[in-house]
């Protein structure tokens, strides 16, 4: 562990903490105040925090795993995703900020709902605190992963720590607390975020060695079309879309529009939003190719691509900063859900406890008890700790569930009980359906699930005596507009005809370099090696001394993925009567090539010790799947030129001897055989399931 890094971290750490637990000085002990700082926070100051809530633990780490793995092809999700944002931020949060005011509501539950407490209400929040805790839950474990890389701390250590500053944040000043630390941390990273991206393009070369080596490594990581979309590129681009529309879905995020106190403020909040993110989205981009491009190591994780590349290319008191910021991001954002969790559950689920303060906090303890059990639970299931995974699980999830209705409600539309719990459900069903059957790898989860939901909707006014006729609420559907939609409809049709078209023509072939970079579980096994004698010899040395042995390897028979040297030697020790006994004679070997080196002593009759530098971990999987791409296998197997060049060896004797009653023995050298050999990956198989 650097003593710099730790001071550095602690000491920026100690900075977001003390920003938060400065909130105490202006609290009221309320619940209304806990919850929604009282409606009165500042636009920039929740601007800047919901930019933190909303990235966070995903854009610092789940992001950069995406973009790590995907290359150029990354941009949409960041581009389309934005526009959804847009979207929601211009009217479907108008209508959230002006509800949530004339009704007083503090959850987002609440406002799928006439009242606090209807059936829906509780429905909704029992979804909001499902989808919440698996969301906090991929906060924690995205702070552990940063403490493991940067501090070598155990992510059972960053998550119980997580769970420590979580709980005093919100005790110490509720969702105050969250924001001030958020727009603290924001100021930070995107200093931070500059810097970092200044110093590892300087390290790759500029924006050209940085593609140059992008491309050397895969086509496809250049191209701006991603491969292998079996559902359509059309779903593809949508599903990023109802994405960025999904942050209507978020309740931590919606929390800060409530803490709002007019729609004048919501749209200073807009800008400053759009103005903080947007260029805060293009650094990350880069983070996550300069990443790609230092760190190719078939075994390395792709989510530790920020911190790895802080440790480096920055001095200690960058990578404590960098470090920190994730850490207090995550550590707020997983707040922010703990809070939102409270909310549902003390307004809506359990309704009568809604004043009751003290009970608030308890409820608080227990949704942040939940939420790091899940993430510990993570760590032990396989694939359970990438936070990309959750974080898409659960926005998409509270996407599908909230975004339909908040959308059908702004159209003016009043659905009854049964109406809003059929397309909460259906929204549900439809983003765990096609989560378990493996499709979110070609699609996120947000198709199906808004499209589940406003499908029940339309079937609903359909057919439900009880729903009313029309799904559009206050905006009536004449002939003529009937007409113009229909017009509009078979353009809509034509347009993703022919991108459909242009995908399938220009795509990128993931097979053009030979293997394909969609991660799967990969089964590698039937491997075999050859090895080839270089060198070898016999020599006697005295003891005490030793020699050195070299050879050369040119490459004439390949790439080496290792070597391995032997030594053999029987001990010449002879008793000098009948009562002596002798001792083995001790053989040391030391050397290698490059930084591979081996040491060794040993007095057995033969010594054969090696190195390989490929990803042997790859080999010793016992024939268990792991998720990884076939390009990642043969980048990890792959021998490069490591093995070319000069071996180089010193090989020592140390006589050992012993005597009997009448004499001691003679015993002053020792004869040993040796040989160099390299060693080549003959084979191998691999084998992948989707699921």
């Amino acid at each position: 562990m650097d003593i710099g890094i730790l001071l550095s971290f602690l000491l920026f750490l100690g900075f977001f903490a003390g920003v938060g637990l400065a909130s105490m000085r202006v609290k009221q002990d309320t619940t209304d105040d806990y919850l929604v700082a009282g409606r009165g926070m500042h636009p920039a100051l929740a601007a800047l925090s919901a930019v933190s809530t909303w990235n966070s633990g995903y854009m610092f780490i789940g992001f950069i795993g995406f973009i790590y793995l995907m290359g150029y092809s990354a941009i949409w999700i960041g581009v389309i995703s934005t526009i959804g944002q847009f979207v929601a931020w211009a009217w479907l949060y108008k209508f959230i900020q002006k509800e949530g005011n004339e009704r007083g509501l503090r959850s987002l539950s609440s406002l799928v709902a006439e009242k606090a407490g209807a059936p829906e209400a509780k429905l909704a929040a029992v979804l909001s605190v499902f989808f919440l805790a698996i969301y906090a839950a991929a906060q924690l474990t995205a702070g552990g992963k940063a403490l493991f890389v940067m501090l070598n701390w155990p992510e059972l250590v960053g998550i119980l720590i997580g769970f420590v500053l979580v709980v005093a944040y919100c005790y110490a000043g509720g969702i105050r607390a969250s924001i001030w630390t958020d727009a603290a941390q924001s100021c930070v990273m995107i200093i931070g975020s500059v810097i970092l991206c200044w110093v590892a393009l300087g390290n790759v070369g500029g924006f050209s060695g940085m593609h140059e080596n992008l491309e050397s490594q895969s086509a496809t990581l250049v191209n701006f079309l991603p491969t292998d979309i079996s559902l359509g590129i059309s779903l593809y681009f949508v599903a990023f879309f109802l994405g960025g529309l999904g942050v209507a879905g978020q309740p931590q995020v919606v929390s800060r529009v409530m803490t709002l106190k007019s729609d004048k403020d919501r749209k200073q909040a807009m800008i400053w939003f759009f103005v903080w993110q947007t260029p805060f989205i293009a650094l990350m981009f880069i983070v996550g190719l300069a990443s790609r491009v230092l760190f190719t190591d078939g075994d390395f994780d792709a989510e530790l691509g920020l911190p790895a590349l802080a440790m480096d290319t920055l001095p200690a008191l960058g990578v404590g900063m960098i470090l920190a910021s994730i850490f207090a991001a995550t550590m707020s954002t997983a707040d922010s859900q703990v809070l939102a969790c409270t909310a549902a559950i003390t307004d809506d689920i359990k309704p009568e406890w809604r004043e009751d303060h003290k009970t608030t906090k308890k409820v608080t303890l227990y949704v942040a008890a939940a939420a790091t059990l899940i993430s510990i639970a993570g760590l032990y299931i396989p694939g359970g700790d990438s936070v990309f995974t959750l974080v898409v699980l659960a926005v998409y999830g509270l996407g599908g569930i909230f975004v339909p209705l908040l959308i059908i409600r702004w159209m003016g539309y009043k659905p009854d009980s049964f109406h809003s719990i059929v397309m909460m459900i259906s929204a549900f069903t439809g983003v765990i359906i096609w989560t378990l059957l493996g499709l979110g790898e070609d699609v996120f989860p947000s198709v199906p699930g808004v499209g589940a939901a406003f499908t029940a909707h339309i079937v609903m006014c359909l057919m439900r005596n009880d729903s009313t006729s029309n799904p559009f609420g206050r905006f009536e559907i004449t002939q003529d507009q009937r007409k113009k939609f229909t017009t509009f409809g078979v353009i809509a049709l034509c347009f993703v005809g022919v991108a459909e078209a242009s995908y399938a023509i220009y795509a990128p072939d993931p097979t053009e370099d030979g293997f394909s970079d969609e991660i799967r579980m990969y089964t590698i096994g039937n491997w075999s090696f050859t090895t080839l004698e270089i060198a070898s010899g016999s020599q006697e040395i005295a003891s005490g001394s030793s020699i050195q042995v070299n050879a050369d390897y040119a490459g004439a028979d390949g790439r080496p993925i290792g070597y391995e040297f032997t030594a053999t030697h029987s001990d010449n020790e002879q008793a000098c009567d009948f009562t002596a006994s002798t001792i083995d004679d001790d053989v040391s070997i030391e050397g290698g090539i490059g930084e591979y080196l081996i040491s060794r002593t040993d007095s057995d009759d033969t010594i054969t010790d090696g190195a390989m530098w490929i990803n042997t971990s790859l080999l010793e999987a016992d024939s268990m799947p792991i998720a990884i791409s076939e390009a990642q296998i043969i980048a990890g197997l792959a021998p490069g030129d490591i093995g070319l060049g000069e071996y180089s060896f010193d090989l020592g004797v140390t006589a050992n001897s012993d005597g009997g009653v009448i004499c001691q023995n003679n015993d002053d050298s020792e004869i040993v055989d040796w040989k160099i050999e390299i060693v080549f990956l003959n084979s191998f198989s691999t084998s992948y399931t989707t699921s």
